[in-house]
């Protein structure tokens, strides 16, 4: 199955990370949850490295990855499929990153710098104006890096690169309600850390994150993404 990177709006162009392993990985989740590439469907490995311009290795390499991420199934010797994920396994991988997400808040409301305060605002704002869906992604993840830094935990921050690594780039943006909840959020999340009211920061993370995963869900019934007898 060739794949098409067009149905998510703004990101026709695959931007290669650091690592090809981690570009082949994002690639697959985008189609997987994308509805792209179905639960059942054999993943063409040639497929992928042609549309990244990379080797097989790399892409091999994603699948496992994928695999411990629960996103793809390894049946040796017949290949890698997509795996028969439930609306309960994507909301608990969202919720899993909203309950961490909520503790980092609750340690940031306590740290959180002065500059580290304006810049929340300032990202706030571009994304309250800003049109490109790509940009917003962009911004989206430097809102929620900028406070995880500010818990000054090497633990949470090292646990959310892992746990956020599965959460597909620019999916939520085709979404028609997303920005406008996206922004009241954030806008209520800043306000609870510059008041130092750790605990409501963290229901509010938490409570985003929350909102986040039955938003994908949502996006991916309406792409057929399960039949009627999936979870």
């Amino acid at each position: 199955m060739a794949l098409d990177n067009s149905v998510f709006p703004g990101s026709r162009r695959v931007v290669l990370p650091a690592s090809l392993k981690e570009a082949a990985a994002q690639e697959i989740r985008r189609q997987v949850f994308a509805g792209v590439l179905r639960p059942g469907v054999r993943i063409d490995q040639d497929a992928v490295a042609e549309r990244l311009g990379i080797s097989k290795l790399p892409v091999r390499e994603a699948l496992i990855a994928l695999e411990v991420e629960g996103i793809i199934e390894v049946v040796p010797r017949r290949g890698a499929f997509v795996a028969r994920l439930s609306r309960e396994d994507v909301r608990d991988q969202y919720w899993m990153l909203g309950v961490i997400s909520g503790l980092a808040a609750e340690r940031a409301a306590a740290r959180m710098s002065p500059a580290s305060l304006e810049a929340l605002d300032e990202i706030a704002a571009r994304m309250e104006t800003e049109v490109s869906s790509e940009r917003l992604d962009v911004l989206n993840f430097e809102f929620h890096r900028v406070i995880n830094r500010a818990s000054r935990s090497r633990r949470l921050v090292s646990e959310l690169k892992v746990l956020g690594s599965a959460i597909p780039h620019g999916f939520y943006e085709s979404h028609a309600q997303w920005s406008a909840a996206a922004h009241a959020d954030h806008r209520e999340i800043i306000d609870a850390v510059r008041a130092g009211a750790g605990d409501v920061a963290r229901k509010l993370t938490e409570d985003h994150f929350l909102r986040g995963g039955n938003r994908a869900v949502a996006l991916l019934e309406e792409r057929g993404f399960w039949d009627d007898a999936a979870g």
